[in-house]
């Protein structure tokens, strides 16, 4: 009955008797929505990433459909609201830079709302992690739904994936051994489907790690965009979404310490995007999880490689799905996991597992036989990299894993480009291409330019890896002997912005070292000569952007955005307990 407070967090906006609750109940009216819609019942938003400007998204609003469908015949009411979506490919001059301002949309919109719980619908790299982040911080209930990846393409009578094929057929193309015609037959089979990337890079990594951190339905991380299953499990979690908004858990329940260690296993188990660092920690420093660089290289070290999935593998994911699907993954390494932490279905993650099974063993090894003995990813340091930087072992060259080179510097990307097949360019098989002013206020935004491309001159000698450094990102779906996330970045001083043409580099991946083998008075003069870099912006959102982003190694975050150890959760908004002419 109107008036009768039901505990629900809508009641303070809908189940006043005073002209405040008039306001707010009128206003959904206006809409056709009843006053019976609204009384007792849990208001659930979907958060819909929905653009057409990202065709990783553009099925998002049957999506929506169906997580609508779910809230209803739960009991709930669904109300859908936009944010801004961030598509990979064409936001210039990287979707990263404005992976921060998606997330304050989020969690303003989602705080300053009438929501007891909030469902929500991302794919495109980007999307996922400035979701999570915005909930975790308005720590209202939530729920993901991710949107799948894309059907693989054919080419030639090869199944393709998004992004690593791609680079392949690039590279034949710069060394001649493919044409023009032949490449443009490839543009036109690349991407036949709707859906993210997939091949394990950044979307369809994060889309694992939302189920390993159990913020998503169990199995639901891997199926396909374009299957009917993927709606079916949409709605089911509109459905979840109203259990939710009664009883919880909220983000902070599920994001703790051990939620993190499960993810990261899985990213070290499934060979996932390096990207996922960073959005990893990023969203550990919004519940207050002291989570760092040396943790992941900890986990990787005891995590071996099982998902045969490209970059790392043969595979795609379309082809996990069918062997098991994360869960299988989760099944297999559960003697690794932490058992006890909770998850959106209100029971532990091995209650989600429990009956999985490996159905493929050319897809997802077995713990005991796995593919490396190793995770995917190791964390680097020395004195080109004093707070850290990433490498993809699982995706680079044995061969390369340990090396020593003569420096070959680019400045920035335009300067790759310029200069990248020029004949006269000095660079051997042995040289360790470097690449700065692309990190998070270099870039800005930290673009994915870390995959540096080999110099035509090698190429067409048969060169096919190079030893490539930078403070800069790469796509999920690359590979190579790439070291990236070089922190602290040129752009603010760091080592990496005093590297001169001929310096000597060394990498040690099974060292952790990647060292400039120069003295260090030496690297202090040049800096001290070279002084402060210009910044990109001096005005708007790229002007706030440069003044508050973290580093690297700590997620890239706005420093204003992360928890306050020891300071209360931000109130909710002003003048919700009181109406404004009281009660009748």
């Amino acid at each position: 009955m109107l008036g009768r407070m039901s505990g629900l967090r809508s009641e303070r906006w809908f189940g006043g008797r005073d002209l405040a609750g008039f306001i707010h109940r009128a206003s959904l009216h206006a809409e056709g929505i009843s006053r019976a819609a609204l009384s007792g019942r849990p208001v659930v938003g979907i958060c819909n990433s929905w653009s057409e400007l990202v065709n990783c998204n553009l099925h998002f609003r049957s999506l929506a459909d169906a997580v609508k469908r779910g809230v209803l015949l739960a009991g709930g009411l669904p109300l859908e609201f936009p944010t801004i979506s961030l598509g990979e490919n064409l936001l210039k001059p990287t979707a990263m830079l404005l992976r921060n301002l998606m997330a304050m949309d989020v969690e303003e919109c989602i705080r300053g709302y009438p929501l007891d719980a909030v469902v929500l619908i991302g794919g495109c790299d980007k999307t996922v992690p400035a979701q999570l982040m915005g909930a975790a911080s308005a720590d209202v209930p939530a729920i993901m739904i991710t949107g799948g990846p894309s059907e693989p393409a054919w080419f030639r009578g090869r199944q393709l994936g998004t992004g690593t094929d791609l680079w392949h057929y690039a590279d034949e193309l710069r060394a001649g051994r493919m044409s023009e015609d032949e490449f443009a037959e490839l543009e036109a089979a690349a991407t036949p489907s709707f859906g993210h990337c997939n091949e394990m890079g950044t979307a369809s990594t994060m889309a694992s790690l939302v189920e390993a951190l159990g913020m998503c339905l169990p199995g639901t991380a891997s199926i396909p965009a374009v299957d009917a299953a993927r709606a079916r499990a949409a709605e089911l979690t509109g459905a979840r979404a109203v259990v939710l908004a009664r009883e919880g858990p909220r983000p902070s329940e599920i994001l703790t310490a051990e939620a993190f260690d499960n993810a990261i296993t899985v990213l070290m188990a499934i060979g996932g995007g390096t990207n996922a660092v960073i959005h990893l920690l990023a969203l550990a420093g919004r519940v207050g999880v002291p989570l760092t660089l040396d943790r992941f290289h900890e986990l990787s070290r005891r995590t071996p490689l099982l998902a045969n999935v490209r970059p790392s593998g043969e595979h795609l994911v379309e082809q996990l799905h069918r062997a098991g699907g994360i869960r299988a993954v989760l099944h297999e390494l559960a003697p690794l996991l932490h058992g006890e932490a909770p998850t959106v279905t209100g029971y532990t993650l091995p209650d989600g597992i429990a009956g999985a099974e490996t159905l493929d063993r050319d897809v997802i090894a077995e713990l005991g036989a796995p593919l490396a003995a190793e995770g995917g990813i190791a964390v680097l340091r020395g004195s080109l990299a004093p707070a850290g930087a990433l490498i993809k072992r699982s995706a680079a060259s044995p061969a390369l894993l340990r090396h020593r080179g003569p420096a070959v510097v680019f400045e920035d990307v335009h300067d790759v480009a310029a200069r990248i097949d020029d004949p006269a360019l000095e660079v051997t098989p042995d040289s360790v291409l470097v690449l700065r002013n692309s990190g998070p206020k270099g870039g800005p935004g930290m673009p994915e330019w870390g995959q540096l491309p080999i110099p035509r001159k090698l190429l067409e000698r048969g060169v096919s890896d190079l030893v490539r450094v930078s403070d800069a990102r790469m796509s999920g779906t690359a590979f190579g002997t790439v070291v990236l996330h070089v922190a602290p970045e040129s752009a603010v001083g760091g080592p990496l912005r005093a590297v001169r043409d001929g310096d000597p580099v060394l990498l040690d991946v099974d060292e952790q070292r990647l060292d400039l083998d120069v003295a260090p008075e030496e690297v202090a003069r040049r800096l001290r000569e070279l002084g402060p870099a210009e910044p990109k912006y001096r005005r708007g959102y790229g002007a706030l952007y440069l003044e508050h982003v973290l580093q690297a190694n700590e997620g890239c975050d706005f420093d204003f955005l992360r928890a306050r150890p020891g300071e209360p959760a931000q109130r909710e908004p002003l003048g919700l307990l009181s109406g404004w002419v009281g009660g009748w």
